[in-house]
């Protein structure tokens, strides 16, 4: 199968996922701010990894992560609804910590930084 037709259904289901978790999934256990950051499918598109960054402490991210887990079934139904395929892909969730780990960098850099202008400022006054 084309890799181009993958990747293209790849960022439909991923367009649906987000409008279902954000419209149609009304259980209180999914946080507010919950967003689909990638979608992998198989090359024979029969498996679908779902990867979500949640906005939240640790206990609602696993709640939520929780409830997505448990209402995959739903969301598959609704995915066979909305994308036309042969087969509806099994759906998988996994909770994405890039987006908390390139914050957690970017302040590494500008403590860093800091650190960096400090020592510029002593060396000027000693010299």
């Amino acid at each position: 199968m084309s890799d181009n037709r993958v990747r293209r259904v790849a960022e439909q289901i991923k367009k649906d996922v987000s409008q279902i978790i954000g419209a149609e999934i009304k259980d209180p256990r999914v946080a507010s701010i919950t967003s689909v950051t990638d979608v992998e499918l198989t090359r024979d598109l029969r498996y679908a990894s779902v990867y979500v960054s949640i906005y939240g402490n640790e206990v609602e991210k696993e709640e939520t992560l929780q409830t997505l887990v448990r209402a995959s079934g739903f969301i598959r139904g609704e995915i066979g609804r909305r994308v036309r395929l042969r087969y509806t892909p099994e759906i998988s969730f996994f909770l994405d910590t890039s987006i908390e780990y390139g914050a957690y960098i970017e302040n590494l850099l500008k403590s860093l930084k800091k650190e960096e202008n400090s020592d510029n400022e002593r060396s000027s006054e000693n010299n």
